[in-house]
């Protein structure tokens, strides 16, 4: 009886500990309108609030169908930050093309506190009531109508005539310029300004930072160019390996570079969080977008060498 208790004493210290660490990430959902017709929308609003002095939250991986019901849109992940809490708003739009009662599922998302400690919280889950179009049967059927053909003149297509004839304006304008200037231009082939390959590296960075691909959803393709320029710039910079190489065999081969061993930390930061999003289909958040490429860019900051090397711009 006495060993019993104590086993169950020692499950309630665990169960309040988790608890206690999962009350540090709080989720709410909601779901709107309840029920919809057949090819309609219902909205999911997911929230959640998270301490990241206790922990980080991982978003996550929502499947873009289940139980006969699609996901149709997603949208950008929000953040706004008060002191240490982050709150995190996404809204997914869901619709199903089958009548019925279906069961939206709970999502996890996992929380690592700092401590290493695992835990997880959770959305609600909900039924969507998805019905057809009413048929009133009482009404005859009616006739298909036959085809109703209009009297069409010219002035119907005048917006052709017009947009051929600047067409063919500006056509011959481009053609007599080109003619008239051929003459006199003389070819002159201009390679750029040369920049040193740190020079190039930052400018490479810079522009992929201004597509903002992991803004519209392309977060793969945002660490696929990331993760190549810096290994381009281990290559050249270090006269080492780095494009074919899997991220754990460049970190080994960085502990017998002695002028790579300091940054090897920082390197490991960059590409494990770049693998998280290309392998195992992580949704990192927006912060760490911003933080994996300011990492980058300290890097080769950090390793510019003392003899800089110019290279052509390309």
């Amino acid at each position: 009886m006495i060993e019993l208790r104590k086993i169950l004493v020692l499950i309630a210290l665990i169960l309040m500990s988790k608890l206690s660490f999962a009350q540090d990430a709080k989720v709410s959902t909601k779901l709107d309108p309840p029920q919809i017709v057949v090819g309609d929308q219902a909205r999911l609003f997911i929230e959640i609030q998270n301490n990241q002095k206790q922990g980080r939250l991982q978003w996550a991986v929502i499947p873009d169908s289940f139980n006969k019901l699609e996901v149709v849109e997603r949208g950008k992940i929000d953040t706004v930050k008060q002191g240490d809490v982050f709150t995190f708003r996404q809204r997914l739009l869901i619709t199903g093309f089958d009548s019925g009662v279906f069961k939206i599922p709970s999502f996890q998302f996992p929380v690592i506190s700092n401590s290493g400690t695992a835990s997880a919280v959770q959305t609600d889950s909900f039924q969507l009531l998805v019905q057809t179009v009413a048929v009133d049967t009482t009404q005859p059927f009616k006739p298909i109508k036959n085809i109703i053909f209009v009297k069409s003149s010219w002035l119907d297509n005048i917006w052709i005539f017009i947009g051929a004839a600047v067409f063919i304006i500006l056509i011959a304008f481009v053609l007599f310029y080109f003619l008239r200037n051929r003459k006199d231009k003389t070819l002159v082939v201009d390679n750029g300004p040369v920049e040193t390959l740190q020079e190039k590296t930052i400018r490479l960075l810079t522009e992929l930072e201004q597509q903002e691909l992991w803004q519209k959803g392309q977060v793969k393709e945002y660490y696929v160019q990331l993760t190549d320029i810096v290994r381009d710039y281990i290559e050249l910079r270090f006269k080492t390996p780095a494009m074919e190489l899997t991220t754990d065999e460049l970190l080994e081969s960085v502990l017998r570079h002695k002028e790579m061993i300091p940054y090897r930390e920082l390197l490991a930061g960059i590409l494990y969080t770049a693998d998280l999003a290309k392998f195992a289909k992580s949704q990192p958040l927006p912060a760490e977008h911003v933080a994996t490429m300011e990492q980058a860019k300290h890097f080769v900051n950090l390793t510019k060498p003392a003899d800089i090397q110019p290279t052509q711009q390309s």
